[in-house]
């Protein structure tokens, strides 16, 4: 390596480190905010990944981000996310997916596909930004806010687009929570079935969990492996959607559609966790690890929304979330009934 070269980007590789540390550290105590919010009577519901969204939008509205903290700030909300889904891979082994039979992977398939759709088509047509549909699509058929940040990397919508996306499925996902428990019984749903359903259509891996546990373990059980089922389908969803980002632009330089290397990487990871028997307390670290960098991502999310740019969006999003979430509820019953 060339000396001169050397010590010109020592300097410039310390430079860059000092920029991103004061967002970082902003976001770290925002992060150890929503965690230990979660602890106080009344919030246990919610995940600390919900809560850190919204104390970040309650200090960057009320006191503002720092002009210095924007680079710390923009390095949470995406290379910490990205790496954060990769992780999320090692929720999930093929034999899982495989556990709930062809059955119950159709069900959870014909859903997410069939709401994505339908979120897509009704938002055109009660006049949702493009963008801002897409994410309520995705958060509401595949996995809540991991979803929906997954999904903006590749979608590129505004910062206000994710807040507002993640405050909508959080709102219907716990009614789901809630709800759907009690409906059990209304509906004639033993444990395995009910489990599917819960798996298949509430929003949050945590809100399956709460509502699936809930009804019993044997229900608590198929709704986790039914949720993660869903999480698996998020990398083809992905891809996909950078497909159509690729077609629909104004570039014709022809590269090659986006392939983000998370998507890959969680993939891979996906393949490795089935294979290699990873112990107990590894796993359980990466866990917490993901879960961690998650809730650093979206509190960094908060931090930049602006509360007058969610207000500007109108009740038409919030319709289009409630139709979403009406609809994935419904139709993933049926199939449960009928198959």
């Amino acid at each position: 390596m060339n000396p001169a070269n050397a010590g010109r980007e020592g300097p410039a590789l310390a430079s860059a480190s000092a920029g991103v540390v004061p967002g970082l550290v902003l976001v770290t105590m925002i992060t150890s905010v929503a965690y230990s919010a979660r602890s106080l009577s009344g919030l246990a519901l919610f995940s600390p990944m919900i809560l850190a969204v919204v104390a970040g939008m309650i200090y960057s509205n009320v006191l503002g981000a720092p002009a210095h903290a924007k680079t710390g700030i923009a390095f949470s909300q995406k290379r910490l996310l990205r790496f954060a889904i990769v992780l999320l891979g090692f929720q999930l082994t093929l034999g899982q997916v495989a556990g709930i039979g062809l059955g119950g992977i159709g069900i959870v398939a014909a859903t997410l596909g069939a709401t994505f759709l339908f979120t897509i088509t009704l938002g055109r047509l009660i006049g949702v930004d493009a963008k801002l549909a897409q994410l309520i699509a995705a958060g509401t058929s595949i996995c809540g806010a991991s979803a929906i940040v997954a999904t903006n990397i590749v979608t590129d919508a505004r910062d206000e687009d994710v807040t507002y996306a993640v405050a909508a499925i959080t709102l219907f996902g716990t009614i789901a929570m809630l709800g759907f428990p009690l409906l059990a019984p209304v509906f004639g749903l033993d444990q395995h079935t009910f489990g599917l359903w819960a798996g298949a259509s509430i929003h949050e891996v945590a809100q399956v969990i709460g509502a699936g546990f809930q009804n019993g373990t044997l229900a608590g059980e198929t709704a986790t492996v039914a949720k993660l089922t869903r999480v698996a389908m998020l990398a083809p969803i992905v891809i996909a959607l950078g497909v159509m980002a690729r077609r629909g632009s104004t570039d014709a330089s022809g590269a090659k559609p986006p392939m983000p290397w998370f998507v890959v990487a969680f993939v891979a990871v996906v393949a490795l966790n089935s294979l290699v028997a990873v112990p107990a307390q590894i796993h359980t670290a990466i866990a917490l690890a993901a879960q961690v960098m998650l809730t650093m991502g979206l509190a960094a999310m908060g931090l930049q929304a602006d509360i007058s740019q969610l207000r500007s969006r109108g009740l038409r999003p919030l319709v289009l979330a409630f139709s979403a979430f009406l609809f994935i509820a419904i139709f993933s019953l049926t199939l449960v009934k009928l198959v």
